[in-house]
């Protein structure tokens, strides 16, 4: 039996090629994350240049459509109110 071998129950393990495949994946792990990082810095960085180019802010966008959906709500209630003749 070779010194790189161990018998457990009959099952043999090499130890090189589990050592090797181990260092493998922990490379591939740590290139994978590096990786992901530079794709998220990417999006982000070109997500915040869109932002800077836009004509009105996205808050602006937001705070009109809240106001717009608040007047239909209350037009829409008023409706509701005067075909049901509710009191309230």
């Amino acid at each position: 039996m070779a010194t790189n071998q161990r018998v457990f129950s009959g099952f043999q393990v090499n130890r090189a090629v589990l050592t090797g495949g181990a260092l493998l994946t922990a490379i591939g792990t740590v290139l994978s994350a590096a990786g992901a990082t530079m794709v998220c810095v990417a999006l982000v960085t070109a997500g915040r240049s869109w932002v800077r180019g836009l004509e009105t802010a996205p808050t602006a966008l937001a705070q009109r459509a809240l106001r717009e959906a608040r007047v239909a709500s209350t037009a829409g209630w008023e409706a509701w109110r005067a075909e049901h003749g509710s009191p309230n």
